[in-house]
């Protein structure tokens, strides 16, 4: 598992946020905000809406340009994006949507082989119409691992996919990561899938970050250690729940 932020040398982090502040208009949507994350470190950031979290992942992406704000942010420029929505060009077929701006020579064989990374072997010339949500995300993560990214940005990839299909797409963003090991930040709105997930799950609330927690659970299975650490993230989140004792 990962280092926790606590003990991240500033040589060792690959994402080091320090006195964010991101404001709309007389609104300061992140305040002073703090946050490291090392190399191949998956964190899971929570946060009710409003909070600030597509805000910081669009700072981290380099997508808040004339957006007011100070601080110091420093992350790998080489940086991909999930979105909740796959965002496949419905004209050009599966292929040409992961190699879509991949420089070298070797481009179409480095897109095939991360289609058959991500189960889709053999339906390199599929449209994106024919695929299931779950498919078209699977393209999503191949064309963004493609480009072996130093950063993963995930905004609630599987927010759309029905239960059955999140699960086994967390199986595969884990087998993905622990292959490629790119540093990762997962937004969700869902415990459950932050712990499935995440070496550290943060808590931003109001433009900070309130909680910082390190994933030393079982992932699966429940389990005393899981409820209480479930528990723990939902109270922080402002869900009045028992602890389990």
């Amino acid at each position: 598992m990962a280092a926790h932020t606590g003990e991240l040398t500033e040589q060792a982090a690959a994402v080091r946020i320090e006195g964010l502040v991101r404001s709309f208009g007389d609104r300061r949507v992140l305040d002073d905000l703090e946050l490291r994350i090392a190399p191949g470190e998956f964190v899971a950031l929570l946060g009710r809406s409003g909070s600030g979290k597509s805000t910081l992942l669009r700072a981290l992406a380099g997508l808040d340009h004339g957006v007011s704000g100070a601080g110091m942010l420093e992350a790998p420029r080489n940086a991909s994006v999930v979105f909740q929505d796959a965002r496949l060009l419905p004209w050009k077929r599966l292929l040409e949507n992961v190699t879509l701006g991949l420089p070298g020579p070797d481009a179409a064989e480095r897109g095939r082989a991360a289609l058959a990374e991500v189960g889709l072997e053999g339906r390199e010339r599929a449209w994106p119409i024919e695929l299931s949500g779950g498919e078209q995300q699977r393209v999503s993560l191949a064309r963004s691992l493609v480009r072996e990214p130093e950063l993963l940005l995930a905004d609630e990839p599987f927010g759309a996919l029905d239960a059955l299909t999140r699960l086994r797409m967390h199986g595969l963003l884990r087998q993905l990561c622990e292959r490629h090991r790119p540093a990762v930040l997962l937004v969700t709105h869902d415990v459950d899938e932050a712990i499935a997930l995440a070496d550290r799950v943060a808590v931003l609330d109001e433009g900070r970050i309130t909680a910082d927690v390190p994933v030393e659970v079982p992932r699966t299975g429940g389990g005393p250690e899981q409820a209480a650490l479930r528990a723990r993230l939902l109270t922080e989140l402002g869900v009045d729940v028992e602890v389990p004792a």
